[in-house]
């Protein structure tokens, strides 16, 4: 008589186990990564003030129209203006004022012309 042995060991193996814990370690190393493309800022408080004697201030207006200084400038001049206000200067600074209701681009491209001019930005905010 042969009778079957009821505890046979089966030689095929579950992979659900790894890919839930390659799946965890992916979104872990994704959520904690940061981003390399960031521009470096200085963001005032509310109550400090800038120790920096010569600032230029670039303002954005909701009719899109640029200011350096209080004076109108086009879009494709602010970057030559800047060179010329700032280029001698240890530690040049810009001012960035915007309006509530200017589209984040437009911010953003003043302070790439200063990140690749090597001048920081100070971005005006109104005090609570």
């Amino acid at each position: 008589m042969k009778f079957k042995g009821r505890n046979k060991v089966s030689p095929e193996f579950s992979m659900s186990s790894m890919t839930d814990i390659v799946f965890l370690l992916l979104v872990f190393f994704m959520l904690t990564s940061n981003a390399p493309n960031a521009l470096d800022m200085i963001l005032p408080t509310a109550k400090g003030k800038s120790t920096n004697t010569k600032n230029v201030s670039v303002s954005i207006k909701k009719n899109l129209s640029y200011y350096v200084n209080g004076k109108k400038i086009k879009k494709s001049g602010i970057e030559n203006k800047l060179k010329e206000l700032l280029g001698r200067n240890e530690n040049p600074t810009i001012l960035l004022r915007a309006e509530e209701s200017v589209p984040i681009e437009r911010v953003v491209g003043v302070m790439d012309i200063a990140n690749r001019n090597r001048f920081k930005v100070i971005l005006a905010v109104k005090p609570k």
